[in-house]
């Protein structure tokens, strides 16, 4: 995947069109037998490029509208960019049999209903959960109802269509029942996720699936007052190689001081080993004012774990922003409610491109009926924009966002278009060009030195071609760097002369 979108070229390299070329692909070409010449064309040339890249103001397309029977209706979660650079998702309801469909959406708005579920005997229904997309390149997912007992299953399909029901869990007290939230690709291949309900105390589960079919209950919650109940948030590969999550509810269930009362707790922070060693990490109501109801996590360039809390915060139920430690001291990053017209009721966060956060509410915003929002790292919240600004528009975004090759945002509304959600698409100028080559210099010895304003744990290779027409790639020797913190990185050519032209690009993969 490349992930730039620069051009440089000395005056008379071949022309090439900045737009034509993909999303995201970072070109530099130069003339090395004049070398202060290529240093100054490079620089004007590259601010010109940048300018290009970056949208000039937000504004969000609704892409697809569910019609209902037999369109899907009601997509709960976000979508997945698999490897084709198209999205995938599913919907709840809908479908030849009213149980849930999976679709295809193209960055351009083609969409395609791939898979209705109840088409086989003892099928899943309801996906509630996204997909995930494993090493052998097929999705893979989860339902909540279906399967012989009806607690729910976990299923394949191929990019294509091609479908197979893999797994059907049994409930308590010796598996999981209703898996809500779909699966998440472990370091040794496998598949980890959890369950609402089933396991010793009906709690919930956090269960192993490899891709043969064999899935393993590794973990029982046991509910309040120390332990979490009901995890509804998908499990999130930490860099130490164990996961983290929360539950819904569990641990505290009062907290006088604020007026809250929930006799199934308040939620909880876990941390769990693949081999399913468990540790609690934070109970919600431990501080004041503080978060409930907490949703998925995501790992910044940090070290840190952020995440959104559904209610709670500094304004009564509008929700949070919330950070932790993975050695669990938490703390409040946003209160929702802290500016006229903010959004309210958060439903998920990631970390964008360039390393800003991003997210939507299931309320609140300029018609009250959900919004897309931004949060710097330092803390500063946008609301970037508000569901019902135009007609036919979605409302009620509880899936999360995902972003796609060109920078822009995609999701899903679980309401509002034809009447059954939408599928949207967000241009959001990035504020800060990460991702792409901000300086070249070429050192006494004909090196080049190339900076990049990087992503974390993203891998970045230096490639050559001597050619554009066609392009010859390859690998520049010793010049592939991970970043682990993300900020300027450095990629250094030194293999002396290539010749009158020569042509460069970064290759960047997660």
């Amino acid at each position: 995947m490349w992930k730039s979108n620069i051009q440089l070229c000395a005056s008379s390299a071949p022309a090439v069109n900045l737009q034509a070329l993909p999303a995201l692909t970072a070109i530099i070409c130069g003339r090395r037998n004049n070398s202060k010449m290529l240093c100054l064309a490079m620089v004007l040339v590259l601010a010109l490029a940048g300018q290009a890249f970056r949208a000039s103001a937000q504004a969000e397309v609704n892409l697809h509208s569910f019609g209902g029977l037999p369109d899907g209706e009601n997509p709960r979660p976000g979508l997945v960019l698999a490897s084709d650079h198209n999205f995938y998702g599913t919907t709840y309801s809908g479908g030849t049999n009213s149980s849930g469909t999976v679709f295809r959406l193209t960055p351009g708005g083609g969409y395609l209903n791939l898979y209705s579920f109840g088409s086989l005997p003892l099928d899943g229904a309801h996906p509630s959960a996204g997909l995930v997309q494993g090493s052998d390149g097929y999705l893979y997912g989860t339902t909540v109802g279906g399967g012989p007992g009806q607690s729910g299953t976990i299923f394949r399909i191929s990019l294509s269509g091609s479908y197979s029901n893999l797994y059907s869990f049994q409930g308590a007290p010796n598996d999981g029942d209703s898996p809500a939230v779909g699966l998440t690709r472990g370091n040794d291949g496998n598949f980890y996720g959890v369950t609402q309900g089933g396991g010793t105390d009906n709690s919930g589960t956090v269960f192993r699936f490899t891709p043969g079919g064999t899935e393993t209950m590794i973990y029982s919650f046991a509910g309040s007052p120390n332990d979490g109940f009901e995890p509804l948030s998908v499990l999130v590969l930490g860099r130490d190689g164990n996961f983290y999550g929360t539950t819904a509810f569990g641990g505290i269930t009062n907290v006088a001081s604020v007026g809250f009362v929930d006799a199934l707790g308040l939620g909880t922070v876990f941390r769990i080993s693949p081999g399913g060693s468990y540790k609690v990490l934070y109970l919600f109501g431990s501080a004041v004012p503080d978060g409930f109801d907490p949703g998925q996590l995501v790992q910044a360039s940090d070290g840190n774990f952020y995440g959104v809390a559904f209610e709670g915060g500094t304004f009564t139920n509008r929700g949070a922003v919330f950070q932790i430690t993975t050695g669990g001291s938490e703390s409040l990053f946003y209160s929702f409610g802290s500016q006229p017209g903010d959004g309210s009721n958060p439903s998920s966060l990631i970390v964008g491109s360039d390393g800003n956060f991003y997210g939507t509410t299931t309320k609140g915003g300029t018609n009250d009926i959900g919004a897309v929002f931004r949060i710097s790292p330092g803390g500063s919240e946008t609301v970037l924009y508000s569901f019902g600004s135009q007609p036919n528009d979605g409302n009620e975004p509880l899936g999360g966002l995902v972003q796609g090759d060109g920078g822009n945002f995609y999701g899903t509304t679980l309401k509002g278009g034809a009447g059954n959600g939408t599928l949207f698409e967000l241009t959001v100028p990035l504020s800060v060009p990460t991702n792409q080559i901000t300086s070249i210099q070429i050192t006494s010895s004909s090196s080049m030195v190339f900076t990049i304003y990087a992503v974390a744990n993203e891998t970045y290779q230096l490639q050559f071609s001597p050619s554009f027409s066609p392009p010859a790639w390859s690998n520049v020797p010793g010049a592939s760097v991970t970043s682990s913190n993300g900020g300027p990185l450095t990629l250094t050519n030194s293999t002396g002369p290539l010749g009158l032209y020569g042509f460069f690009r970064v290759s960047i993969s997660p």
